[in-house]
């Protein structure tokens, strides 16, 4: 199995599986939201079944290895959307 890596995800997914897979979560957010599902709450639990799927695909180590380049990538405001805290 190969490593994994955000180009490797760039390479094995395409461009156009990832915005269909984004409109997919985004849908399983607003549905957990309408059931009274806060926010944070489902963001815990998506974040969780994405590591046991990537833990699942390229094993332990690898994704250890892309989670320890996660506090840089937040830092650096990757995954902001608006404000920043």
């Amino acid at each position: 199995m190969t490593g994994f890596s955000s180009s490797t995800l760039d390479d094995a997914a395409g461009a156009e599986q990832r915005r269909v897979a984004l409109a997919y979560l985004a849908e399983a957010f607003a549905e957990a939201a309408l059931a009274g599902i806060e926010g944070d709450s489902f963001a815990h639990v998506a974040l969780s079944a994405a590591l046991h799927e990537l833990v699942a695909t390229y094993g332990e180590e690898a994704v250890a290895a892309f989670v320890e380049r996660l506090p840089r990538r937040l830092r650096d405001g990757e995954f902001s959307s608006g404000l920043r805290h």
